[in-house]
């Protein structure tokens, strides 16, 4: 293993696993949390997934889309294709009523939006973070936590609401604790971080409804002076229904019928389309907060406990399924040993970016679609007319709202594509994202590149970690690419120490 026993990271952790713990606490089971533990547990790491909630219910998901990036993520891990049996696509995306995103145009496997249920997804993640031997605590919740040089204790108890559950307080203990708890966290609470920013939106209305006329189009959007409204299928005949009406700004409490879910759809998009027999309804008030920092000692958070936005362009889920993507395979690789622990400082250095980014576009998009002064619409116009005509300018848009657009600092002098992500190339045998499978790096190399020498971590070591692939094509570079689909490295015919040099500083050693 790496590292000596007694040294620590400058977050005073140990460089070594041999005397510690190398369980992992994840709290919260939405799709972020589902995603990060299955990753880890199939990594074998022995993890425990800390739900409050007794079990989840559709009327919970307020996210309806996967974009490119995350379908990619998903297929990495054999997933993308059940999910994408599950919903329904979509290849152009509307805004303010007068630009139409060709989606077809995305250098991506999945150039569309898939259309599904958040719970559905949640279904999927469950499922394999049970086979791969996740340990569920459901109906329990997170009061405090402590820290120290071996790991994280947990206080938990029987979560409030729980029918004659035993509410005295215990402990959970672990090398690592990951909040994916929601904007609420309990776990960001606990470790004393603030959560700076603003209601950007206040009462929205949520209803799930039938209608009596079907939408013309998969997804239905506008916004109309003061109004928004949002149309969503289900796929059981029911429909959600998202709507704000400007001049109507009550408490979340407030009551809701649905004469008033039906008036602000009017209002936004010009009829009702016959609503009835709506089975659940609801409000609430959209925030944008970022915490500062995603990592304090051995606590990470990821997901809604790190950063919310407004729904614009549907980035929530999206952008905390990335998040779990990024911090899985780093924690995997600290805690078997391959790497040093200051691996996991490039989480909050790669991930804290994307959610500032997020952050400003989703904010951004609900701005213009309620632009309502003159100067605004103008402005929103202007803007509609430009990315109509720029195609730079419409591709980083899409780039943004789909994340295929993002990539990660790289060091100095590194090869271009370092950092940057891989789309699904074609390879020899196959394509990345299945070589990808099971949490491995994939070296792609020209057919006729010298074999890299074993220098002490040879076959028998990296066999479980790593795929070596050639390209379909004559390509002479020579890309390594992580976990989470960015490369790591990449040259130009580089010499086969060269290579196991980049292979040694990406992958550790054993």
């Amino acid at each position: 293993m790496t590292g000596s026993t007694g040294t620590t990271d400058k977050h005073g952790t140990p460089r070594t696993t041999g005397s510690v713990s190398r369980d992992v606490i994840v709290v919260g089971a939405g799709p972020t949390g589902l995603l990060l533990a299955g990753d880890l547990a199939t990594a074998g790491i022995p993890v425990t997934l800390v739900e409050k909630r007794p079990h989840r219910t559709s009327n919970l998901s307020r996210a309806f889309v996967l974009h490119a990036r995350t379908l990619e993520q998903l297929d990495a891990r054999g997933l993308a294709d059940e999910l994408e049996s599950k919903g329904r696509t979509l290849d152009r995306l509307r805004l303010f009523s007068r630009l139409t995103v060709d989606l077809t145009t995305l250098p991506s496997r999945f150039n569309h939006l898939l259309v599904l249920p958040q719970y559905e997804v949640e279904r999927v993640l469950e499922r394999r973070a049970v086979e791969a031997g996740v340990r569920f605590a459901y109906e329990t919740e997170v009061t405090g936590l402590v820290q120290d040089a071996d790991g994280v204790t947990l206080r938990v108890r029987a979560a409030t609401g729980v029918e004659g559950a035993d509410r005295t307080p215990g402990e959970l203990r672990a090398a690592y604790v990951v909040g994916t708890d929601g904007m609420r966290s309990a776990v960001r609470e606990a470790v004393g971080l603030p959560f700076p920013g603003r209601s950007a939106i206040r009462s929205v209305v949520l209803a799930d409804v039938r209608l009596a006329e079907e939408p013309e189009t998969l997804l239905t959007v506008n916004a109309v002076g003061d109004a928004f409204a949002f149309l969503a299928p289900f796929g059981d005949g029911y429909y959600r229904v998202i709507g704000w009406d400007r001049r109507r700004n009550v408490a979340d409490d407030a009551p809701l019928d649905l004469d008033e879910v039906k008036e602000i759809t009017r209002l936004a998009l010009g009829r009702d389309y016959g609503m009835h027999d709506a089975r659940w309804m609801s409000r609430f008030h959209s925030d944008e907060r970022q915490a500062p920092a995603y990592r304090v000692g051995r606590v990470f958070l990821a997901g809604d406990a790190a950063h919310v936005h407004t729904p614009a362009g549907g980035q929530g889920m999206n952008t905390g399924l990335q998040d779990a993507a990024n911090l899985s395979w780093k924690l995997a690789a600290t805690l078997n040993g391959h790497v040093h622990a200051d691996l996991l400082d490039t989480y909050q250095s790669e991930r804290h970016p994307v959610g500032k980014s997020v952050l400003r576009s989703s904010g951004g998009l609900v701005r213009l679609a309620m632009a309502n002064r003159p100067w605004t619409l103008a402005a929103r116009t202007l803007l509609t007319t430009f990315l109509d005509h720029a195609r730079p300018a419409r591709t980083r848009m899409l780039g943004q709202i789909t994340g295929i657009g993002y990539s990660y600092r790289s060091p100095r002098g590194a090869h271009p594509l370092t950092g940057k992500r891989v789309p699904d190339v074609t390879l020899r045998d196959g394509r990345l994202y299945e070589a990808l499978r099971g949490g491995r790096f994939v070296l792609i190399t020209p057919t006729d590149a010298p074999t890299a020498p074993d220098t002490g971590a040879g076959a028998d070591i990296r066999k479980d970690r790593l795929a070596v692939a050639s390209w379909a094509s004559a390509r002479r570079t020579t890309l390594l690419i992580r976990p989470d689909g960015y490369a790591a490295w990449a040259a130009e015919s580089p010499t086969a120490e060269e290579t196991e040099a980049a292979l040694t500083a990406a992958m550790g050693r054993d």
